[in-house]
């Protein structure tokens, strides 16, 4: 869900806005703002992941907004004006929207806001039941995970020293929505495998990092409908 927080000082601007957002699934105006000052005053302690923030706007501009906002909260720039997206984009914001804005490109803005704090949600680690009782494993460490060849039901996680672990009843449907998805990549139908431990791949196999038997490393074979995924991964 979407909790956005509307600044605009045009209160023209921040009515079509608030329509066009209650048009949108999943996206939530919680306040709107037409002074930055207030604005500023207020919105690290208001209850949202979002803010849009028009740039041309007297006494102080959306740019110098957004370098007051903590980091926690993604930034959308909508802006009559082209000239900014430059210093815009520089600033590392989710989008830049001109006006006048139409539905069907705030929804794609919203789509980028979505993965962005969706992906910064995530832990740093994975709590779950284990062959050991319930455990923290930090997903730094991870190296691979695959399916148990004695109950699919589970997975075995191999960490970078060498330790292994059982997660107990997990899909890796589910195990990927706790991963960094920047970090981590399904190779198959049954294996993942951390990208700082994949050596080399081609269309068909990767060759990772990960130690065997002491002389031999873990080679895995790509899934056809894994290819694209990690050839886009790599930008190739």
């Amino acid at each position: 869900m979407i909790k956005c927080v509307i600044l605009d000082d045009e209160l023209l601007a921040i009515s079509y806005l608030k329509l066009l957002c209650e048009q949108i699934e999943d996206v939530e105006v919680v306040k709107a703002f037409n002074d930055p000052k207030i604005f500023l005053n207020e919105i690290e302690n208001i209850d949202c992941n979002l803010c849009i923030l028009d740039i041309e706007m007297p006494g102080m501009n959306g740019l110098q907004v957004a370098k007051l906002i903590s980091d926690s909260k993604k930034i959308i720039f909508t802006t009559a004006y082209k000239e900014y997206a430059a210093d815009a984009f520089d600033l590392n914001v989710v989008d830049y929207v001109r006006k006048p804005i139409k539905k069907e490109r705030l929804i794609q803005a919203f789509e980028k806001a979505k993965e962005l704090i969706q992906n910064s949600q995530k832990k740093d680690f994975i709590e779950w039941n284990t062959n050991i009782g319930k455990t923290i494993i930090f997903t730094e460490q991870i190296a691979y995970i695959t399916t148990s060849e004695i109950d699919s039901r589970d997975k075995d996680v191999i960490l970078g020293d060498g330790t292994s672990f059982v997660l107990k009843n997990l899909s890796l449907k589910s195990l990927l929505e706790m991963l960094p998805a920047k970090d981590f990549a399904q190779v198959n139908k049954k294996e993942i495998i951390a990208l700082s431990y994949i050596k080399a791949f081609s269309n068909n196999e990767i060759i990772s990092t990960i130690s065997v038997d002491g002389e031999h490393f873990l080679r895995l074979q790509i899934g056809e409908a894994y290819k694209h995924s990690l050839i886009e991964m790599f930008g190739k």
